[in-house]
C-alpha cells in the first residue's frame, strides 16, 4: 500500500457583492479552479492536478473554501487561483476572485489557521466598534472560539482518503 500525501488549500471567496456568495456551490469552485489550470498549464496541469483534486469544505456564508490536491502539484493549483475571476451556479455567474489564506498538510492545521485567523477578524472589528452593544457581543464571539476536544475528532477526516493501493 502506497501512502500519497496531500496539500489543503484554504482559500477565501472575495466577491464583488457579499450576497452574490450565498449562490456558490462546491462543483461551481471545482469546475472554475480546473478551468483556471487548464487555460494556465494546459492538459498537462489539468491531468497533474485532477489526480486527487477535490473540494473538501464549502461555506457560502463566509466565503470559506478548502481544496485538496496532491503535495507535488501544490504549487500548480495555487498558482492557478488567480486566474479565477468568476463562479457560475445555477445559472448565475458570480464575479469573485480566490484569495489564498493558508497551504497546509492537513485539515487539522487549516482549521487551527482559520481560527485564528477569525480571531483576527473579530479584532479588527472590535476597533472598529462604534456602541458597546457591539463590543459586547465581539468580545462575546472572541471568547466562544476555541477548538476543543470534542470538536478535534471531526478533524481525522483526511485520513481515509490518504491511502491508495497499487
Amino acid at each position: 500500500m502506497v501512502r500519497f500525501k496531500n496539500r489543503y488549500v484554504l482559500c477565501e471567496v472575495v466577491a464583488e457583492e457579499p450576497r452574490g456568495r450565498h449562490c456558490i456551490e462546491d462543483r461551481a469552485v471545482g469546475t472554475a479552479v480546473r478551468d483556471a489550470i487548464a487555460r494556465a498549464y494546459g492538459d498537462y496541469g489539468l491531468a497533474c492536478c485532477s489526480v486527487s483534486f477535490t473540494v473538501k469544505y464549502l461555506n457560502a456564508y463566509t466565503g470559506t473554501v478548502l481544496l485538496r490536491c496532491r503535495k507535488d502539484f501544490h504549487r500548480l493549483l495555487c498558482s492557478a487561483l488567480p486566474l479565477v475571476r468568476q463562479l457560475e451556479s445555477r445559472g448565475l455567474r458570480c464575479p469573485c476572485f480566490l484569495s489564498t489564506l493558508h497551504v497546509g498538510g492537513t485539515i487539522r492545521s487549516c482549521q487551527k489557521f482559520l481560527i485564528q485567523h477569525n480571531r483576527r477578524q473579530l479584532l479588527t472589528l472590535l476597533q472598529n466598534c462604534t456602541n458597546e452593544e457591539e463590543r459586547q457581543r465581539i468580545r462575546q464571539s472572541v471568547l466562544s472560539c476555541s477548538l476543543t476536544e470534542g470538536q478535534s475528532q471531526s478533524g481525522d477526516e483526511e485520513e481515509e482518503d490518504d491511502t491508495e493501493t497499487d
